[in-house]
């Protein structure tokens, strides 16, 4: 067997004479069957003389059939790497539909087990050389967090409008002139209410500089400034339900339609907390499941303890009634202390682990079985995080 020296002349025509054997070989095999192919077909000679060809090695003559035969076709390579692409973009399609499907947490309801969008203050001058310019995408890239500073383009009125990203549509509004700024979007935590934890129902929420919506603010002035970081990004399984049923302690990912009280064609994040046929309460910062406190699996048993999860979370707060009585369903929420739920046969309920800050099944309900997508696998992405692998 002959050898060419890689990237020679001579390696070049050794490949290009083994492709043009390989298409030869193909174009028989793929055509020999086709009756004009065969004998007594308008194609019938060229293709015996191109079966001799190929089984005696004969390139050039392999070359001069194929042309005749399978003429070069207009900008062959772009229609190479269209099948290529539709081909890829249909396994892709089929591995999220059935297997696995990214999801990202966008609110703090399952901190500290995951974490949504959220924000880390910090003020211009503490912003470091890995802040500012393209290098603060690299940053992003590997630890997902982004130093944002966002200032008044203009005299105007603050204005805020929630989002089910976990975000605030931040714009400053000239109510003279009409003109709007371009959206600023600040993570749900950065507004707080008087007591300095999340606005409670009614409150009128402000940003850490005391600014609320409405408040007048000058051009250039800093409204807000820190790090907006990026929630959790996730697998969800959508495999796993079907070779077991779910159980309580799944974090699970459902969809909102047709539930009332929830946006409409979105998705939620929560444990599952409840399962068909048990009667749930809330009592002394307890879950209670037909009158006992369930302890198992180790999450839910750390919630009820308000224990740390792991030595990088803070410890968890327990569960509570949602005290919201704008919310109260009896017998499908779980207003105040003693309220009980009776789950039916299709019937599960979600809780965020997060429990002081999570809009869950005590606000608007259990989740009926058939909104259930998938169990959260793990976490992959930002890189450098405590809670990158395997979701317990």
């Amino acid at each position: 067997m002959s050898f060419a020296i890689p990237f020679t002349k001579a390696a070049k025509a050794k490949k290009e004479a083994k492709a043009i054997l390989s298409a030869a070989r193909t174009f028989v095999l793929s055509y020999e069957d086709l009756p004009a192919y065969r004998e007594g077909g308008e194609h019938a000679s060229s293709m015996e003389s191109l079966r001799k060809a190929w089984s005696e090695g004969n390139v050039q003559e392999c070359r001069s059939l194929l042309e005749r035969l399978d003429p070069p076709r207009s900008l062959a390579f772009c229609r190479e790497w269209l099948d290529i692409l539709v081909v890829s973009i249909s396994v892709a399609m089929a591995f999220r539909a059935y297997f696995y499907e990214p999801f990202n947490i966008p609110t703090g309801s399952m901190q500290p087990t995951l974490y949504g969008n959220h924000s880390e203050r910090c003020s211009p001058a503490q912003a470091t050389f890995w802040d500012k310019g393209p290098q603060k995408w690299l940053k992003w890239a590997v630890t997902g967090r982004m130093y944002e500073c966002f200032t008044a383009p203009f005299d105007g009125q603050l204005g805020f409008k929630p989002t089910n990203t976990g975000h605030y549509d931040m714009r400053v509004l000239n109510p003279v002139t009409g003109a709007m700024s371009k959206p600023m979007l600040v993570p749900t935590d950065v507004l707080r209410g008087s007591g300095g934890d999340a606005p409670v129902e009614g409150e009128l929420p402000a940003l850490p500089n005391g600014l609320k919506p409405g408040g007048y603010v000058r051009a250039g002035q800093v409204l807000w400034s820190g790090y907006v970081v990026t929630g959790d990004f996730l697998f969800v399984n959508r495999w796993l339900w079907n070779f077991r049923h779910p159980r309580r302690g799944d974090v699970m990912i459902f969809s909102t339609t047709g539930i009332s009280g929830l946006a409409q064609g979105t998705h939620y994040i929560k444990r599952m907390t409840g399962v068909p046929g048990e009667t749930l309460t809330v009592k002394g910062g307890h879950l209670l499941a037909n009158g006992e406190r369930p302890m198992s699996p180790r999450r839910i048993a750390q919630i009820q303890n308000r224990e740390k999860g792991e030595a990088h979370m803070y410890a968890y707060a327990g569960y509570r009634p949602s005290g919201a009585a704008s919310y109260d369903v009896p017998g499908r929420t779980i207003c105040r202390e003693g309220d009980e739920v009776k789950l039916g046969a299709d019937e599960y309920y979600a809780c965020g682990d997060n429990s002081p800050n999570s809009f869950d099944s005590r606000y608007w309900g259990p989740v009926p079985a058939r909104n259930l997508c998938g169990i959260a696998g793990g976490v992959f992405w930002p890189i450098v995080n405590p809670r990158w692998g395997r979701i317990e």
